[in-house]
């Protein structure tokens, strides 16, 4: 062994005592030494999800172990196999054969117990559609009409039509997933052969993390490579992701390339969506474009009435029109004001104008605008008179950033959306920098009176 393989073996030695064993197995047991030149250190890894991963998520300790090693000017460079055409996959992988849509392919080997995928079958891809988000129980209207008219044309010739990729956009509950999943439920009446999949960003995510932790990737793209109709909701989840997006890029011009259906819902039109890669957004925007609105008072009755007539309840007329009148907001909330009627009828009362009145008041009473990324930012940004374009630019100017640094904190306490995905909205921050602004708030409403009372007095805003 010459002295740089010495050098090498000693590196890796330190960085297995510093990782669980699975993660050094499955990540740096087959990275090989290339060079050492000048400090700089160059190593070959299995493949480019492979790099992304452990530059993310261990650079730290291999500069600190190169440096002991190697010198303090010590610099890590990586390289892998792989195709310089962005749009094809790495070149270690293997593509499954046509025809055989349940059987995983190694190098030509047949392999019929693949990745199981969490809540997927391991020889049958599993569509995990809901019977209830049929299209029959879908009211059409001016609202999401284009959205339905080009599912009803995909369903019946998936991955033919121009509509490859659809992306459907629009706020919170007005009935994205349901067309997502009717789409898949009707292809599967034409076309009970083919394969359709609905998995949330969300899900597609935690499953791909999984994938790299036990050195599973490539069953997992192999697994979502024989999928004929890819129905992936909330997108925008994957927001700073670059890994998954990386994989999800891979995935995608697979599947387009092969005329597979793509299918894709948001909270946002990609002309909107911060944090992803231009060539991920550039995909969204291939096919088309369909936004869901808020729906309007007729389309509300109608789906008013549907539901009732569901759930076997003769509502009179003058309760629908006041709820169709008075909910305005989105389909979730409709359908809330059903379901307490259902339960007022339990009790034995009457449906009247009265009891609608009364349910509706509090339902518009306690009903909160729904705390988002978005809202939090623009919120903050009124407050301090700050515009938006100001706090998400790279000034480095005391009083921006401080604004950036609360609009930060007030996020990670307020939603659920991970350090990356509030660091890609407000500006393109990384996920240490979104951390370090929530320590240093914490800290401040600590220290300072009257710092802290404006933070909980932003908190008290949003809690209204």
């Amino acid at each position: 062994m010459d002295n740089q393989s010495i050098v090498w073996e000693r590196c890796l030695s330190v960085i297995r005592d510093n990782v669980p064993s699975e993660t050094f197995a499955s990540l740096f047991s087959h990275t090989q030494l290339v060079s050492i030149q000048d400090q700089a250190v160059t190593i070959k890894v299995s493949s480019p999800f492979i790099y992304e991963f452990i530059e993310e998520n261990y650079s730290d300790l291999l500069i600190r172990v190169l440096r002991k090693e190697v010198g303090i000017d010590a610099k890590l460079l990586y390289t892998y196999d792989i195709a310089d055409n962005s749009s094809t996959l790495p070149s270690n992988y293997t593509q499954v054969p046509e025809n055989r849509p349940t059987s995983i392919y190694y190098n030509g080997q047949q392999k019929f117990d693949p990745f199981i995928v969490p809540g997927l079958s391991s020889v049958q891809i599993k569509s995990n559609l809901n019977p209830n988000y049929a299209f029959d129980n879908l009211i059409e209207g001016d609202c999401n009409r284009l959205a339905v008219t080009v599912g009803k044309t995909i369903a019946e010739r998936p991955g033919e039509t121009a509509f490859n990729p659809l992306f459907i956009y629009g706020a919170s509950g007005l009935g994205k997933t349901h067309i997502g999943q009717a789409i898949g439920i009707q292809t599967k009446k034409y076309h009970p052969n083919k394969s359709v999949l609905y998995v949330s960003a969300h899900v597609f995510q935690n499953q791909y993390i999984s994938a790299v932790r036990s050195g599973d990737l490539n069953s997992f793209l192999h697994y979502y490579q024989m999928v004929d109709v890819l129905i992936l909701d909330d997108v925008q989840e994957f927001a700073g992701q670059k890994k998954t997006q990386e994989t999800f890029f891979h995935i995608f011009n697979h599947l387009h390339q092969k005329s597979k259906q793509l299918i894709m819902t948001s909270d946002r039109a990609p002309v909107d969506m911060e944090g992803f890669e231009p060539r991920m957004l550039s995909r969204m925007k291939w096919g088309l474009t369909a936004d869901v609105k808020t729906p309007d008072y007729e389309t509300r009755k109608a789906i008013l009435r549907q539901k009732s007539h569901k759930d076997g309840l003769d509502i009179p007329e003058n309760v629908l029109d006041y709820l169709a009148n008075k909910i305005d907001t989105n389909i979730r909330e409709l359908e809330g004001a059903l379901v307490s009627l259902v339960a007022q009828t339990i009790n034995k009362r009457t449906i009247t104008l009265d009891l609608a009145a009364e349910i509706a008041q509090k339902l518009v009473k306690h009903s909160k605008k729904e705390i988002t990324v978005d809202y939090i930012l623009q919120t903050v940004c009124e407050h301090f008179k700050v515009t938006p374009t100001a706090m998400q630019s790279a000034t480095r100017k005391r009083e921006v950033v401080q604004v950036r640094q609360i609009a930060m904190y007030l996020c990670k306490h307020m939603t659920n959306c991970s350090l990356s995905t509030i660091g890609a909205q407000t500006g393109g921050k990384n996920h240490a920098t979104v951390l370090h602004a929530c320590k240093t708030v914490t800290n401040l409403m600590e220290t300072d009176r009257n710092f802290r009372d404006t933070v909980t007095s932003l908190e008290k805003k949003f809690a209204q």
